[in-house]
């Protein structure tokens, strides 16, 4: 893969999480659901389960950054948590599930609970919170997410069939 294909695939793949982010950033949060679905760390892991534990790390690792940059409180932690994500979701896939939807649903829904349970854990040993009440919460948040793989799923594989195939960083 020449220098030029390398970045045109990860240019694509940076224009495609442009309208995710804006999906979650300006439109999600404004309907009355109670909530709001995380989608900038599904975009992660659809990325990594398409493209391996190498590139998911790096992908990770870009919207780890974007996350700290929209995301109120997060003081750093997803830079290093959506890199690690990325690589534990590429390296699932590749060699323990299959680098499909059924593969980026269950390597999200273990993402995601990280994320709530890493979130849960800090909360607690600062005793500022109610345990079952972070649980449901989490719960719920998790549950709303996981409907919105398919669609983020759908575009990243829709940019993996048509962007150059072999990364080698």
């Amino acid at each position: 893969m020449t220098r030029q294909d390398f970045l045109i695939k990860w240019g694509v793949y940076a224009l495609a999480l442009l309208p995710v982010w804006f999906c979650q950033a300006f439109v999600l949060n404004r309907l009355p659901l109670g909530l709001t679905p995380v989608l900038l760390p599904l975009a992660a892991v659809a990325v990594a389960v398409l493209e391996g534990a190498v590139a998911g790390a790096g992908f990770g690792l870009g919207v780890g950054i974007l996350c700290d940059a929209v995301y109120f409180g997060t003081d750093g932690a997803m830079t290093l948590g959506l890199c690690v994500a990325g690589m534990a979701a590429g390296a699932l896939a590749q060699y323990l599930l299959r680098q499909n939807l059924v593969g980026c649903l269950l390597c999200s829904l273990l993402a995601l609970a990280a994320m709530d349970g890493v979130r849960i854990a800090v909360r607690l040993l600062r005793g500022s919170r109610e345990l079952g009440a972070m649980l449901s919460l989490a719960g719920r948040e998790i549950l709303l997410s996981l409907i919105f793989v398919f669609p983020v799923y759908a575009l990243f594989l829709w940019v993996y069939h048509r962007v150059p195939k072999k990364t080698v960083l």
